[in-house]
């Protein structure tokens, strides 16, 4: 009999970004700028969390003609307490990201955790397309519960 094997749950919802803080890092003034962000989104759909707490590290490219930069890319740690599929509990997304002028295209995957908590077997990943303007954004994310 062959083993049973797990498919991963293909769900979806939205987040909307509470809180964005940026600052520089380093060198403001070469053809590659650094900033951090400090971000607070709630999430609805598969995954359901208030003011997740989140930290980007983001590199924007400068245009040769010097301009505000449009382009880049950044990585970033979220730590989500919340449910997904009837689990309460906390886990972490790794994020990385790439962004143009139209928008951000982003994915993520669950970090494994070693802890007690309800949700330490999760495994998944996701992505997202956010639109510049656009306060909701839609993710997809597909998981299992372990």
């Amino acid at each position: 009999m062959p083993a049973e094997t797990s498919v991963p749950a293909e769900t979806h919802g939205h987040f909307v970004c509470d809180d964005w803080q940026e600052s520089p890092l380093g060198p403001q003034d070469g053809p590659v700028r650094l900033a951090r962000a400090l971000v607070a989104n709630t999430y609805s759909g598969a995954i359901e969390a208030t003011r997740t707490t989140c930290a980007y590290t983001i590199a924007y490219t400068v245009p040769e003609d010097g301009s505000a930069p449009t382009t880049g890319f950044c990585t970033g740690i979220q730590l989500l307490t919340g449910t997904v599929a009837g689990r309460t509990g906390t886990f972490v997304l790794e994020e990385r990201a790439t962004f143009t002028p139209e928008g951000v295209e982003c994915a993520f995957t669950v970090v494994p955790t070693h802890t007690a908590d309800p949700l330490r077997r999760l495994a998944g990943s996701g992505s997202y397309t956010a639109r510049h303007g656009e306060r909701k954004v839609a993710y997809r994310f597909a998981h299992e519960l372990g």
